[in-house]
Formats: C-alpha cells, structure tokens, sequence
C-alpha cells in the first residue's frame, strides 16, 4: 500500500512538472521563431529551422535589456541582502532575549505575513513619492528589506539551538554581537542561503512595484521593460523579440535556483525542525 501511495505522488509530481514546464519551454522555442512563423494559422511548438537567432539579436542590439537587467540584479541582490540581516538580527533577538513585549513584536511579525502586499501599495507609494525616492535605487529597494515570513524561519530555527550554547560562550568573554556573527550565522548557512535565494528570486520576478516608483527608461526593471516591448514597442519588435527578452531575463533567477537548489532544501526543512 505505502508503495503504490509512493508511486502515486511521484506520478503527481511528474504531471505537474509537466504542466508548469510546458509554457516556459513554447516561449523559449517561440523565441527561435520567425514572425511569419509564429502568428501563423498552423501552430508550431518547435521551430521549423534551427539557428535562427534574430530575436536575441534584436533584444540585445536594439533594446536596453543589459541595462533593464543591471537595475533588477541591483534591486534584487541589495534588497536581498538587506533582509538576511533585517530578518537574522530580528530573529536573533527573538530567540535569545527576554524583554517587554517580546511576544506582542512577534505576534504582528505572524500577522503582517497573512496581509497581502498589494493592500500596502498606494500607501507604500506615497510615503516614497513624500520621501524623494521616486526614480532611485532605494526606492525600488526599500519595501523589500523586511519580511514576516523570513524572519519567522530564522526564528524557528534559531530555537534549535540552547540558550545555555550563548550563556556558555559569554563565560569564555563573547559578546552577544560575537556569537550572533562568529557562531550562529555560520552554523545556519543552508538558512541563510534560503533566505538570500528566495528574497533574490522574488524581488527579481517582481513587476508592479517598479512599474509605480519608475517612470524612466534609464531605471526600468527588465521585467518592467518586457511588458513595455509587448504594449508600446511590440509592433516594432514582434512576439518573437518579446519571448526572447522574456528568457533572457528568466536565465539569472533559474540558474542561481539550480545552482543552491540543495541548500533551499535544507533550509526550509532547518526552518520547521522547531516551533
């Protein structure tokens, strides 16, 4: 019984594997297409020749996507690591601390993870437009620097870990800044990694927050730039040339998943060894 319950959920997962590959893999293939061949009644999923590479050409010597690319790997990677240690520091203090209030801090730390973001835009919007930072780095960056759910894992999994483990490492003269930064933060890597990998990836992918705080070319995300192609400049570029924007924005998220794709995984089970 359990092996035939086995079978089934590898089947489960092969399916969906499938089905969420399937899109990703036409519009790579679409990519290497002619236009004529693309809008063209008789639907290809291959293309009919090999090398045709005329769309890239197009996005890389007619476009600024190394530019669009520069400021989402600047928004991302900062933002990133922005939040490892927003959300390391929050959770340090969470697990080897007591003080006032401590519970009612993390309470709102839970709830602010079940509040969608979207709610918090126009305001969001606001205090960046009152603040200056409409068209900056730092205002593509900023509402990215804490997350709920981050520091909810490091949390959890820093309460592996015996309060008498910092006790014993004060006796021998080490400061609670030492210990969080020679002794708890190398131990939780795969956390960490976690962390980093998921904020990278999320930031990276996201749209509408840098469609509101950016309204030149010169700081336009390439995710914002791509949809830009399809609506305003799509005539001139053709699908072909939006597709391959799309996969070559696509290629830096996917590779820096594959390349961490264990410490993820040891990550997120580190995170839920404890509660």
């Amino acid at each position: 019984m359990k092996k035939e319950n086995h079978l089934f959920y590898q089947l489960v997962c092969i399916v969906t594997g499938i089905v969420l590959i399937l899109p990703v893999i036409y519009a790579v293939n679409i990519s290497f297409m002619p236009q004529d061949e693309i809008l063209t009644t008789n639907l290809h999923f291959f293309p009919s020749k090999l090398g045709y590479l005329e769309n890239y050409k197009v996005v890389f010597m007619h476009t600024r996507i190394l530019r669009f690319m520069w400021n989402s790997l600047v928004m991302a990677g900062v933002s990133s690591i922005v939040r490892v240690i927003v959300a390391s520091l929050a959770a340090f203090s969470f697990s080897f601390f007591e003080y006032r209030g401590k519970k009612a801090l993390f309470a709102l730390v839970v709830g602010s993870m079940i509040i969608p973001a979207d709610v918090l835009v126009v305001q969001n919007y606001f205090t960046t437009a009152e603040l200056g930072l409409i068209n900056t780095y730092l205002g593509m960056m900023v509402v990215f620097f804490i997350s709920g759910i981050n520091i909810f894992v490091m949390r959890q999994n820093f309460l592996s870990y015996s309060i008498s483990l910092k006790e014993a490492a004060q006796v021998d003269g080490c400061t609670n800044f030492k210990f969080y930064l020679k002794i708890l933060m190398p131990s939780n890597i795969p956390v960490i990694t976690t962390v980093f990998i998921s904020s990278f990836v999320g930031t990276w992918n996201t749209y509408l927050w840098p469609l509101l705080v950016t309204n030149t070319d010169a700081m336009r995300t390439a995710q914002v730039a791509v949809t830009m192609l399809n609506n305003n400049e799509g005539s001139n570029y053709g699908v072909g040339a939006v597709m391959a924007a799309a996969v070559v924005i696509l290629v830096p998220s996917v590779a820096v998943f594959l390349l961490f794709q264990r410490k993820i995984v040891g990550g997120v089970m580190a995170g839920a060894v404890k509660g």
